[in-house]
């Protein structure tokens, strides 16, 4: 099971696709955030997934909403991926799967893939929802839909 609803948003630090140091404790954003984990970069699902974000960033940029995707890639990969489908949000590299550790994103397809999970948090950092499934559709229009309440 990953984190409950109501917990605060844990704190780690990790690179992004910039090479540039994100803490999560430093990161708030002015009505929520949504931290989104997912398999692999490149991958179908992965970069519909992340393309649908990147089509409804707009939508969440408006609402004050900051985006950010998670997976085991390095940042030269995130580079390369946010490059290749013009992402406008940050990509966090967990290579060692800490920060998936810490949100206890559990294994898929009988644990033989990463999970996919998105965690939405309001504005103090707490979290509201979370959605869990291989579909990516689900997360963007649940996490864009809670948050402009």
């Amino acid at each position: 099971m990953s984190i409950e609803i109501g917990t605060k948003l844990p704190t780690f630090q990790l690179k992004d696709q910039n090479d540039e140091l994100f803490n999560s404790s430093e990161n708030k954003s002015e009505n929520g955030l949504v931290i989104y984990f997912y398999p692999k970069n490149f991958t179908p699902q992965c970069t519909k997934e992340a393309c649908s974000f990147r089509d409804s960033f707009e939508d969440f940029s408006n609402a004050g909403i900051k985006v950010i995707g998670i997976s085991a890639d390095s940042e030269q990969s995130h580079k390369k991926f946010a490059a290749k489908f013009n992402l406008p949000f940050t990509l966090l590299a967990d290579t060692d799967k800490k920060v998936r550790k810490l949100f206890e994103v559990e294994n898929a397809m009988f644990g033989l893939l990463p999970g996919r999970e998105t965690f939405v948090f309001d504005a103090n950092g707490i979290l509201i929802s979370k959605f869990k499934a291989m579909n990516a559709q689900p997360h963007i229009d649940g996490a864009l839909k809670l948050l402009k309440k």
